[in-house]
């Protein structure tokens, strides 16, 4: 269990304790003056919408903000180690060995040039000086824990030959390659299907049930915190708003914030407020039919995409549903002329191929980290030919402010989708050649 305080009557059994914690970022405070206590074994969900200070605080645990600028204080103290006074010798003893993190995106986390069992090994050889084939036989154990089938053969796989959910379950592995007391998930099935993400959530309570692992589970999604954890606390603009045994926060929330966020989760069976039908037919803006996309060479050959057909009208929004692997992505990358089609067509109405924008799962892999928000959003206005920089900022502006007052989405998936949607705004309002 935890405690909102800080304080426990057991402190041998203290996993984790933090007191009145603060981290600034400039004049930003990002967590302001944030009190909780985990027991070794136990789980705990930090909840709250994007920019409540979440990751922040993971990241406080594991005293990632040195060197970085920010300014931390208050008290932080893992495994018996004093974050905030230990000594770089005696941090990197306890990430990884005490401690360790699971990243919200995978292949920011893995290195793309190195296979799956180098990059455990190398983490498991950092904490116990074994030799280089001890070290791979333990990649491979870990990797079979996870649920990696024919981790032998897969172990020497590169990232980008997993799926998003055997990456996942291969930063899991990595994780508990030194068989730490405290795993801190942080967001870990934000980018993955609902089928995925029941086996990610299931492994990590199977992995307490068998190592007495403790578990701190930041998330956005109060169902996935639901089914996860002991306690949850809520955050909100880096302050707790609420704290307590799962059960009583989700079933009866003492405050108003809290049951925003409830109320705020998407439902199936929620009624749904619908436009009025037009009786003018509307017009199609984008047909396809019969699309197929092959990958691979001879026998490897397979479809991703087969014999899809659809028709988008103007103002009509089209969910494309389905699993990992299921061809949704490879579909959109064919709509918008990223991929071409092994066969099949793809109809603009009206013969002109219509302004397609897209935006992409990862934010942070489609944004250029060396180049400012505003220039990122620029970049495809300036593309298109517009040179006037009075209306690149206009275009800018108003488009943020349409994504920011949605408040749904964090920051950096609203910058990417700004960037998608500015250029469209620009060109609202003035006609231009249109290659179809």
């Amino acid at each position: 269990m935890s405690s909102l305080d800080g304080s426990t009557n057991a402190s041998a059994d203290v996993l984790v304790q933090v007191t009145d914690l603060t981290v600034a970022f400039g004049s930003l405070r990002a967590v302001d003056g944030l009190s909780f206590t985990l027991e070794k074994g136990a789980a705990l969900g930090l909840v709250g919408e994007s920019g409540s200070g979440k990751s922040t605080v993971a990241s406080a645990l594991l005293g990632l903000h040195r060197g970085t600028g920010a300014d931390v204080g208050g008290s932080v103290r893992v495994a018996g180690i004093d974050v905030q006074e230990a000594s770089d010798a005696d941090l990197r003893l306890l990430r990884g060995g005490k401690a360790a993190m699971v990243f919200q995106d995978p292949l920011s986390s893995l290195d793309p040039y190195y296979a799956i069992g180098d990059q455990i090994a190398e983490v498991y050889r950092v904490h116990t000086r074994v030799s280089r084939r001890a070290a791979r036989a333990r990649a491979v154990d870990v990797l079979e824990r996870v649920g990696i089938p024919d981790a032998v053969r897969r172990s020497r796989s590169r990232p980008h030959e997993f799926s998003g959910g055997m990456r996942q379950r291969a930063l899991v592995a990595m994780a508990l390659a030194c068989e730490p007391d405290l795993l801190i998930a942080d967001e870990p099935t934000t980018a993955l299907d609902v089928t995925v993400q029941a086996q990610i959530l299931d492994l990590l309570h199977t992995l307490r049930e068998e190592t007495g692992l403790g578990l701190l589970l930041v998330t956005h999604d109060v169902g996935v915190a639901a089914e996860s954890v002991d306690d949850i606390l809520v955050m909100r603009h880096g302050r707790a708003v609420e704290h307590g045994p799962v059960d009583t926060v989700l079933g009866a929330p003492a405050e108003e914030y809290t049951r925003d966020l409830l109320g705020a989760v998407p439902r199936v069976d929620a009624p749904r407020a619908r436009s009025a039908a037009s009786s003018e037919p509307a017009e199609v803006v984008l047909e396809a039919t019969g699309l197929r996309r092959e990958f691979g060479r001879g026998k490897r050959t397979f479809a991703a995409v087969d014999d899809v057909s659809l028709t988008i009208h103007r103002g009509e929004t089209l969910g494309i549903v389905g699993e990992s692997g299921s061809g949704k992505t490879t579909l959109g990358r064919m709509l918008v002329g990223l991929l071409e089609p092994t066969a099949g067509e793809i109809k603009p109405g009206g013969g002109v191929r219509p302004d397609v924008q897209m935006v992409f799962q990862d934010p942070v892999s489609s944004l250029n980290p060396r180049r400012s928000v505003g220039e990122s959003i620029a970049d495809p206005l300036r593309a298109r030919g517009e040179r006037d920089e009075e209306s690149i900022r206009g275009a800018y502006a108003n488009s943020w402010s349409a994504w920011d007052s949605k408040g749904r989405t964090t920051t950096a998936t609203r910058t990417s989708s700004a960037g998608a949607s500015a250029s469209a705004w620009a060109s609202r309002g003035r006609s231009r050649p249109t290659r179809a």
